[in-house]
């Protein structure tokens, strides 16, 4: 007698394309992240070249979620892990150069790699980069900005995919870009970015990139396992004084704390889960809500699933 057949379903990683780069199932992410916690992806895609992926996106089943990860400087992955696939743009996406008064980069390039590039070249009014600590690809999507300076303010032109891999040039102008926010469609993956600056000498713009450096080393704890500033600043306010207003700073939960030395940064103190950073985070923003009536907004990226399960952010 024959046995039965068993119907198979088909893992998530047997459903995508054949690509060029490296599909990985249950990749764990924890370790490349800041925070050093979260679960694994689903499926992670390192692609080759900007034409793998735009052949990935062009082919993939249209219900796989896609989630775009750099270096996950302001990013919080839950416990539970990230369903789909997680994108992470490397070698092939890397690439900065200089000509003229501007710079070219991928979306991977660190932001400190483009500031250096600039000073080495004699280009200046992009020292700042130098004091955000993630890729082009991550300050695109949120204007990310520092020392009275964002993305918005010196960018020409960046290339995008759609969610079907489809090219899409634009300028500053066409993106709705303010404080912290990029109206770019949110299943747009940025693949590279131009940049505009004036001429200027570089022993100068290193001397201003010093004067950066030295300015987080002194008020920012960026030797701690810790994702950045945690919330945006309401208009008008500034976020660490809202927090330590309302008696937050050293406020500790799990393995998670409040920075004593700038009350917006987030730390992992050793053991801490996502589920203990994010949980502090919250209490954070009730305590300032009830004593200010202002409610702070999140600034670290949150992605995928609490380790109980439930749906991805």
């Amino acid at each position: 007698m024959m046995a039965a057949r068993r119907d198979h379903a088909p893992s998530l990683i047997e459903r995508l394309p054949r690509v060029r780069g490296r599909l990985t199932a249950n990749a764990p992410l924890s370790q490349l992240t800041w925070f050093r916690v979260g679960g694994a992806a689903e499926v992670m895609f390192r692609p080759t070249d900007l034409d793998d992926l735009v052949a990935f996106l062009a082919s993939k089943p249209k219900d796989v979620p896609v989630t775009v990860m750099g270096v996950a400087s302001n990013l919080l992955i839950r416990d539970g892990g990230v369903p789909g696939v997680v994108i992470r743009l490397g070698r092939g996406f890397v690439e900065v150069a200089a000509k003229g008064d501007e710079v070219t980069a991928g979306a991977g390039a660190l932001d400190l790699n483009v500031a250096l590039t600039a000073c080495a070249a004699g280009i200046a009014d992009l020292e700042f980069l130098s004091g955000i600590p993630g890729t082009v690809g991550g300050g695109l999507r949120m204007n990310a900005g520092a020392y009275g300076h964002e993305f918005k303010d010196v960018l020409r032109e960046v290339t995008a995919l759609d969610g079907d891999g489809c090219r899409h040039d634009l300028e500053p102008g066409e993106m709705d870009l303010s404080y912290r926010h990029c109206g770019v469609p949110a299943d747009w993956i940025f693949v590279a970015a131009r940049f505009k600056g004036h001429r200027d000498d570089s022993a100068a713009i290193g001397a201003r990139m010093a004067e950066i450096q030295a300015q987080r080393e002194a008020t920012q704890p960026i030797r701690a396992r810790t994702g950045g500033s945690t919330f945006a600043n309401p208009p008008g306010h500034k976020a660490w004084e809202l927090i330590d207003r309302a008696g937050c700073r050293g406020l500790t939960h799990g393995g998670a704390m409040i920075s004593d030395k700038h009350a917006n940064f987030l730390i992992n103190t050793g053991n801490a889960t996502a589920s203990d950073l994010e949980g502090l985070g919250e209490d954070v923003r009730r305590r300032v809500r009830d004593k200010t009536g202002i409610t702070l907004e999140w600034e670290i990226k949150r992605v995928g699933v609490p380790a109980s399960g439930g749906g991805a952010a």
